[in-house]
C-alpha cells in the first residue's frame, strides 16, 4: 500500500535557510506570536528509507521510527504501566496493551478510553510508550510529526526524561524536556518547557497558531539540544530558547553546568486524562478517534561531536518598575478596559470545572461565578510579572466585598519556582460592604522577576459575586 509521508522539519528548516539566509527567529520575536506552517512538501513511498530523510545541516540521522510495520516494535519502545493518580492527580491508568498504543496505517496511535462499570463508576485507560534503554540520546535534533487529540481533559505530550533518573537525583533535579504539550481544550497553542532544580523550576515558551490548530492537522515538533542551549521549533520555526537552568537543592547549584541537561535522555509519548493542568473531562469530551494522538514518525539527529566546555550565562532579571506611587500593579484601580484572557495585566482564569466571568466596570472588577469548581483556585484573578526581590518587605492591599458573605484567598506566588508562596494563600471573610485588606510579608527566597498576585475564588463554599478595587503591591 502506498501512503503519504511528509518531509521532515529538517528539510523545511534547510530550505528556509537557503531561501532567506536565516531559518530561525529569536524567541523574543516569535514567542507566543509565530504562525506555524504545515509544510506541504511531500514524498510518496511505501516505506520511508533513510535516504529519503534529509538531516539538518551539520547533523546526521542516528535513529528513526516511521511506524511502517504492522505493530509497535518492542525492540524500540516500551509500554509503561502506572496506576491512576500516579502523578499530577491524573485520572488515567497506563496499561501495557496494544489496545491503547498500537501501529496502524504507518502511524503510532495512542488511544485514551473511558470505562463505565455496572455501578456507574467511571475510570480511564490510556497509553504511554518510551525508548528508555533502547534509544537514548545526549544532545541532538529530535523531532516528531504529530496530530494531537481534541477534548476537555486531554494532555498529550512528546517529551524526554533521563535514561538514569537517579543520576542527579529524583525529579525535578534530574531534569525534564517537554518538546510539545497541547491542551485538548486549547488546541491552537503549543508549549515547550524544561523542568529542573529544587525547588522545582521551569522555563516555558509557547506558540499560538493564527490559523488552524494542532488537532485537525499534523505538525512537526522539534528541539535542537546542545550543551548550554535548548531551542524549540514547530514546522521549522523557532519559538523559544533557554540556557538558564541548574541542578541542586534549595536553589543552589551543586553540579557543574550544563547539568542536568548533559546526560542521555529518552523519548516518551503519551496522552494523560485529567489532572492539575488540563482539568477533568466533561460531558463534551470524546473518546473516539478524536481522542487519538497520532504520531507519523520520530527521528533523532546528531552532530559528530559537541563541545561541553560551556559556562552558565549570567542571568539578568527583568524587574518591573513601580509606578510613581510605588505600586507594581498595572491598572490597579480598574480605570482601563483590558483583555482579561491575554498574558498581560489582569488575567481571569478558570480551572477544574470552574465556570465564571469577569468584567471591569466603574473602577472595579466584578467576578461572577456559575460553578466554583473542585479547587480553591478554580476561579482566579491574577496579575503576573511581579518583581520579588530577596531581602525586601512588601505590602499587598486591596478593597473588596461580595454580594453575599463568603471567603476569598489572596496570595503572591511563584509560577516558575514550583508555585511556592511568597505570601501564602490567606483566607479572608468578605461582607456585603467594602473592606480594606492589608498584608505585609518578607521576601526570603531568591529574587524572582515573575511573581504573581492571585485572588483565588473557587471552591470555598460559595459562588457569590466578588468585587475588587484599588489593588496595590508595594515594596516597603
Amino acid at each position: 500500500m502506498i501512503r503519504k509521508k511528509h518531509i521532515c522539519a529538517a528539510m523545511i528548516l534547510s530550505l528556509t535557510a537557503i531561501l532567506s539566509g536565516c531559518g530561525k527567529q529569536s524567541a523574543a520575536e516569535t514567542q507566543g506570536s509565530t504562525t506555524a506552517e504545515t509544510g506541504n512538501a511531500e514524498v510518496l513511498a511505501e516505506e520511508i528509507s533513510e535516504a529519503d530523510i534529509i538531516a539538518p545541516e551539520g547533523y546526521k540521522l542516528v535513529w528513526h521510527d516511521e511506524f511502517s510495520g504492522s505493530e509497535l516494535s518492542l525492540e524500540d519502545w516500551t509500554r509503561e504501566t502506572h496506576p491512576a493518580g500516579w502523578v499530577n492527580n491524573e485520572l488515567q491508568q497506563y496499561v501495557d496493551s496494544p489496545e491503547y498504543s498500537y501501529v496502524e496505517n504507518g502511524e503510532l496511535i495512542i488511544q485514551p478510553v473511558k470505562i463505565v462499570d455496572d455501578n456507574g463508576e467511571v475510570s480511564y485507560i490510556s497509553g504511554r510508550v518510551n525508548t528508555q534503554n533502547k534509544h537514548d540520546i545526549k544532545y541532538g535534533y529530535i523531532e516528531a510529526r504529530i496530530r494531537f487529540p481534541k477534548g476537555q481533559g486531554f494532555l498529550p505530550a512528546f517529551w524526554m526524561m533521563p535514561q538514569d533518573e537517579q543520576y542527579y537525583g529524583q525529579w525535578p533535579k534530574c531534569g525534564e524536556i517537554d518538546i510539545s504539550e497541547v491542551l485538548g481544550n486549547d488546541i491552537s497553542k503549543n508549549y515547550g518547557t524544561v523542568h529542573y532544580g529544587e525547588p522545582h523550576r521551569q522555563n516555558q515558551g509557547f506558540i499560538q497558531l493564527e490559523s488552524g490548530n494542532f488537532a485537525d492537522e499534523y505538525h512537526i515538533f522539534a528541539i535542537e539540544w546542545e550543551p548550554g542551549s535548548i531551542k524549540w521549533f514547530v514546522d521549522g520555526n523557532q519559538y523559544f530558547e533557554t540556557n538558564d537552568w541548574f541542578t541542586g537543592s534549595d536553589g543552589i547549584e551543586s553540579r557543574p553546568y550544563p547539568a542536568p541537561f548533559n546526560q542521555p535522555f529518552h523519548v516518551i509519548l503519551n496522552v494523560a486524562v485529567g489532572g492539575n493542568w488540563p482539568g477533568d473531562p466533561d460531558e463534551t469530551t470524546p473518546f473516539d478517534e478524536r481522542a487519538q494522538m497520532r504520531v507519523d514518525y520520530v527521528r533523532f539527529f546528531q552532530k559528530d561531536s559537541y563541545d561541553e566546555n560551556v559556562e552558565k550565562p549570567v542571568k539578568v532579571l527583568n524587574m518591573k518598575e513601580a509606578d510613581e506611587t510605588g505600586n507594581f500593579i498595572t491598572n490597579p484601580d480598574f480605570s482601563e478596559e483590558e483583555d482579561l484572557s491575554d498574558e498581560e495585566g489582569w488575567i481571569f482564569l478558570e480551572f477544574n470545572d470552574g465556570i465564571g466571568s469577569a468584567e471591569i466596570k466603574d473602577g472595579e472588577i466584578i467576578i461572577k461565578t456559575e460553578n466554583f469548581g473542585t479547587e480553591e483556585y478554580s476561579i482566579q484573578l491574577v496579575q503576573p510579572g511581579m518583581p520579588m526581590e530577596k531581602g525586601c518587605r512588601y505590602k499587598l492591599s486591596f478593597e473588596s466585598y461580595a454580594d453575599e458573605e463568603r471567603q476569598m484567598k489572596p496570595a503572591v506566588t511563584a509560577p516558575n519556582v514550583d508555585w511556592i508562596r511568597y505570601f501564602p494563600d490567606t483566607p479572608i471573610d468578605l461582607t456585603k460592604e467594602w473592606q480594606t485588606f492589608e498584608f505585609e510579608f518578607d521576601m526570603t527566597k531568591e529574587s524572582d522577576d515573575s511573581g504573581r498576585v492571585e485572588f483565588n475564588m473557587g471552591n470555598q463554599g460559595s459562588a457569590a459575586t466578588i468585587h475588587i478595587r484599588n489593588v496595590r503591591l508595594e515594596k516597603i
